[in-house]
């Protein structure tokens, strides 16, 4: 028999009294951090809705303003005819160039922080790079009355690896803001290169931004609280795009600025030079052309002017170019032309681009590739896998030496190329005729260094006036070597008026 010593109890049961009270204190405890971890989440929630209510509210503004320009212009010239043409042109131009850089920004920001951005690993001659992104800037500094510098610090490699076109999409961007904010005064860009890094300094003697800001101007549709910041035109996208592209390349932005001093923008970025057994001279042509037979291109889109597009793209180069305006007559075409690849729209009415993938495949199988085109890249699919019906899907706007990528490994294809700044050697050049307008139209958009205008205009030429192709084609070997100089220097010799 075991004897319990009485004074032993109370001790006990102070014991399992105290493991109480600790464990109840465990559990408050562990409720309040749940609550605490609640509100937390509930906090993150709300500022979350409220950014996108902000947001939206932003885009909302942005789309109605000029919708209210082409909505009250498109009325005032069904009951007026007095009004103007040319000016109501000009007003709904303008609007629909503002909405179309509204949707390329949000496009650009979604295809970004979705991850669908693929990078291209190119091989680029640096200082020849910047000397005509420098070219084009000069020419809008000195338009505004603003010095233009450009300062080389020690030396820069002659070829270094990176994704060409966002390089030069971050510098257009950081360039055009510095001239654009800046009324008098200059405008310099500085380079310098050291231990495979590139820092690139956009200065200017502008309106300058205030300490507070500095961080915001990054979201999109933000803009400095400076005197003179919103009067500026544009939608407030640059550079939030811009710092996510620097970030994507493994790069950063700095900024040092003060109201009514200016401000600095800094690009810092990895620019490794290419290994010694790719340091040839890159291919720095543009296409002309391609060996072999000719090749059959079918475009099935609902919108006609994208049609437009892809035909005047691809008809200079030597493609035979069939269009589908709707589904069922593309299905039925694709039979009777042959093609050798098609290009399909995925949003169209009846039957989606999908649809008509997969109803193609099941008729021809593999006769043929298939390219899907979307504007949204929450489309996006993955192809060429053995089960998808597609074998690449690409974004618009289209990029034509994207496409030329694409078609060119679809097909197997041979590129022939010359050299834009030996194009006017290459061949006698005729002014074609009925194309005064558009050369008229060219000028004016190379001395102001609007790019995608440009492609566009070559687009509208090629297709409007076949006779032209050889002209378009040498002027996009200078488009695509971004000389915007030689460019007007041959339309002078083309055109001499």
């Amino acid at each position: 028999m075991k004897l319990i010593d009485p004074a032993s109890r109370p001790a006990n049961a102070f014991g399992r009294k105290e493991a109480d009270l600790n464990g109840k204190n465990e559990a408050m405890e562990t409720h309040s951090e749940a609550e605490a971890e609640l509100r937390r989440a509930r906090d993150v929630a709300e500022a979350a809705n409220a950014a996108k209510t902000r947001y939206l509210a932003a885009v909302s503004h942005e789309i109605r303003a000029p919708l209210n320009a082409i909505f009250g212009y498109a009325q005032l010239l069904e009951r007026d005819g007095a009004i103007p043409p040319v000016e109501a042109g000009q007003v709904i131009r303008r609007s629909a160039e503002h909405l179309t850089d509204l949707v390329e920004g949000l496009l650009e920001i979604s295809h970004i922080e979705s991850g669908v951005l693929k990078l291209r690993s190119d091989v680029v001659p640096l200082p020849l790079f910047l000397d005509h992104v420098v070219d084009m800037f000069r020419m809008q500094a000195e338009a505004k009355g603003l010095a233009f510098d450009y300062v080389v610090k020690g030396r820069l490699p002659r070829l270094v690896r990176t994704d060409q076109k966002r390089l030069r999409q971050i510098l257009i961007n950081l360039l055009s803001n510095a001239i654009k904010y800046t009324q008098a005064g200059s405008v310099a860009l500085s380079v310098s290169y050291r231990n495979q890094v590139a820092d690139f300094d956009v200065t200017d003697t502008g309106i300058g931004i205030a300490p507070d800001d500095i961080e915001r101007i990054f979201e999109p549709f933000e803009r400095g609280s400076s005197p003179g910041a919103n009067a500026q035109p544009g939608i407030g996208l640059g550079l939030a795009i811009t710092r996510l592209l620097a970030r994507v390349l493994g790069g950063e932005i700095f900024v040092r600025s003060a109201p009514g001093e200016g401000s600095s923008f800094k690009l810092r970025l990895f620019l490794p030079e290419p290994n010694s057994a790719r340091t040839s001279d890159p291919d720095v042509s543009w296409v002309t052309g391609y060996a072999g037979p000719r090749k059959t291109v079918l475009v099935i889109d609902d919108d006609l002017s994208q049609a437009s597009v892809m035909t005047g793209l691809l008809r200079p180069l030597g493609f035979q170019v069939f269009t589908a305006s709707q589904a069922t007559e593309g299905l039925a075409l694709a039979g009777l032309c042959s093609p050798d690849i098609v290009l399909l729209d995925v949003q169209m009415p009846g039957l989606s681009g999908w649809q008509v993938a997969d109803r193609l495949r099941a008729k021809h199988g593999d006769a043929f590739p298939i390219v899907m085109v979307s504007a949204s890249v929450q489309e996006y699919r993955a192809g060429g896998d053995g089960t998808a019906s597609h074998d690449v899907f690409v974004t618009k706007p289209v990029n034509l030496e994207a496409l030329l990528d694409v078609i060119g490994r679809l097909l197997g294809l041979e590129w022939q190329s010359g050299r834009a700044a030996q194009a006017p050697e290459d061949a006698e050049l005729l002014p074609p005729v009925n194309a005064g307008r558009y050369f008229d139209k060219l000028r004016l958009l190379a001395k102001t260094g609007h790019v995608r205008e440009i492609e566009k205009t070559l687009a509208e030429l090629a297709a409007d006036v076949p006779e032209s192709a050889p002209v378009v084609a040498a002027l996009r070997g200078h488009l695509g070597n971004f000389d915007l100089r030689s460019l007007v220097k041959m339309l002078d010799d083309v055109d001499p008026r």
